[in-house]
């Protein structure tokens, strides 16, 4: 199969790919490869960041920020930013004070003060990404839309958020549900449990359930939502990976390609590229080996460093239009 036929896409619905590894892998390079690559192909894409150390602004030499902004045709990028996701929710309940009673105006100062600690926590970044999440699985404003993801760690905690929040508010809901009238009772201890508030509180509840729900099944659906892992030739990041692999199954995430990245050639002439190269060929054979299940494909070390749009379609040619690597090693290797 050619590594461009594992793309799917339904009418009406957006197609979700993650591009993970890693770090040092290569992985923003593949993934605004193949952001430009699909809309190349006339898909309206959009390319999110995920990761806290943000570099898609420097592979596609084009400033890029919290909110979507239009890269070239047809594709828009965006990189979250915790702070300006915490400053918008701080907002929101800035704006709920103005309408709120005095006990909902105590339940939301103290929701402001937990918002200010949130916001400098560890996971504040992952809180913020899967807000994004959220607001982006539950529409289809794209007909693709790629993550560059941060390293497999940070990935796979946020991969996680969907059935730790949802669990969490289930937990709620049940909360509430048993509570009951007892809520009056609590007002004074926890003021936003005023019982004259279950009936909106509730719908808020159920709607981000609902919200929750919705994301985790699109995640699951592989006719939707793929994970394409980058290796290197090395046994770390092979390792790395096949643990990655075997978490996201836990998740009910499909991987369906692995990109085996920075390949060198035999370059007969020089001692050490001969002992790299053999190297590189027993690690290759391993990958083989581990990742038998899934679609394989190899892109060159090239001379330079992959950044800007025009190297990277070179590399999306490599990757989805079948380009010959030695061709393209003859014209891009230097050692």
């Amino acid at each position: 199969m050619a590594f461009k036929d594992l793309f799917k896409f339904r009418k009406g619905q957006t197609t979700f790919v993650f591009v993970g590894g890693k770090g040092g892998v290569g992985k923003t390079s593949v993934s605004s490869a193949t952001a430009l690559w699909l809309a190349k192909q006339g898909k309206k894409t959009l390319i999110v960041s995920t990761d806290p150390a943000h570099s898609l602004s420097d592979s596609l030499e084009v400033h890029i920020g919290p909110y979507p902004v239009q890269i070239t045709e047809n594709l828009y990028g965006l990189e979250i930013d915790p702070e300006v996701a915490m400053s918008e929710k701080q907002r929101e309940i800035d704006s709920q004070k103005s309408m709120a009673s005095a006990d909902q105006l105590m339940g939301l100062d103290f929701l402001g003060e937990q918002m200010d600690l949130a916001s400098s926590s560890p996971g504040a970044d992952e809180t913020a990404a899967f807000e994004v999440f959220l607001q982006i699985m539950t529409t289809n404003e794209y007909d693709a839309v790629v993550f560059d993801t941060a390293p497999t760690g940070h990935t796979l905690r946020l991969l996680s958020f969907p059935e730790v929040m949802d669990s969490w508010v289930g937990k709620l809901m049940k909360a509430r549900a048993t509570l009951g009238s007892a809520a009056n009772a609590l007002k004074n201890i926890i003021p936003f449990m005023d019982a004259n508030q279950d009936a909106q509180t509730a719908k808020q509840l159920d709607d981000t359930k609902k919200q929750i729900d919705a994301a985790k099944a699109v995640l699951a659906d592989p006719e939707r939502t793929t994970f394409k892992m980058v290796v290197i030739p090395e046994e770390m990041s092979i390792y790395e990976s096949e643990r990655a692999i075997e978490a996201l199954n836990k998740f009910d995430i499909t991987t369906d390609g692995i990109i085996v990245n920075q390949v060198m050639p035999d370059i007969c002439d020089c001692d050490f590229c001969h002992s790299r190269y053999k190297l590189q060929q027993k690690r290759l054979a391993l990958i083989d080996q581990k990742f038998k299940d899934q679609e394989i494909t190899e892109v060159p070390l090239f001379k330079d460093e992959v950044k800007g749009q025009e190297k990277l379609l070179k590399l999306a040619d490599i990757l989805y239009e079948g380009a010959d690597n030695d061709e393209v090693q003859a014209s891009v290797i230097q050692l």
